[in-house]
């Protein structure tokens, strides 16, 4: 494995979502899931689950990771309770028919927009390097590469009648 802080975002993505077993510069090993990996800092955002609806978080700073191996291949199940763990409590206001009318129209906005946009379950992704999980607005949109972060962002908190889904 190349030095984990010289790796590319594209590569740490692989990692969200995947079980793993992180080895610090003093030899000290943390596991659990990944949830992010910070594209300026390479810090990785460790989620350990606990019991049925308790986890821990924990952050390793980039400069201290030696090496990460992978253990578990991620799941759809994994990937629900981490989006779970950190959805704002305002999607839970939101009726089942209420987010999946918010993607479509989210969706039909982005590709009026020439922004390519598929679905995976309840996420919308876009060119396959930022995701946006319900309740589709600005503050759930989520990427390693800040620049399309801003402009996907700025495209969404702009879509026409956004005023009235708040």
């Amino acid at each position: 494995m190349a030095e984990w802080r010289n790796m590319l975002p594209q590569e740490w993505f692989k990692y969200v979502n995947q079980e793993v077993r992180v080895t610090a510069q003093d030899k000290q090993q943390y596991g659990g899931c990944v949830y992010t990996v910070d594209p300026v800092s390479a810090s990785l955002v460790l989620v350990t689950f606990e019991e049925k609806r308790n986890a821990s978080v924990r952050v390793i700073s980039g400069h201290a990771v030696r090496d990460v191996q992978l253990l578990k291949p991620g799941d759809e199940d994994t990937e629900k309770k981490m989006r779970s763990l950190f959805t704002p409590a305002d999607s839970q206001e939101f009726s089942t028919e209420e987010l999946e009318e918010r993607k479509k129209n989210l969706r039909a906005w982005l590709e009026k927009n020439l922004i390519p946009v598929t679905e995976e379950g309840d996420v919308l992704r876009v060119a396959n390097v930022l995701t946006i999980s319900a309740p589709y607005g600005p503050e759930q949109c989520s990427s390693s590469n800040e620049i399309i972060l801003a402009r996907v962002q700025s495209l969404v908190e702009n879509k026409p009648g956004r005023e009235n889904q708040q």
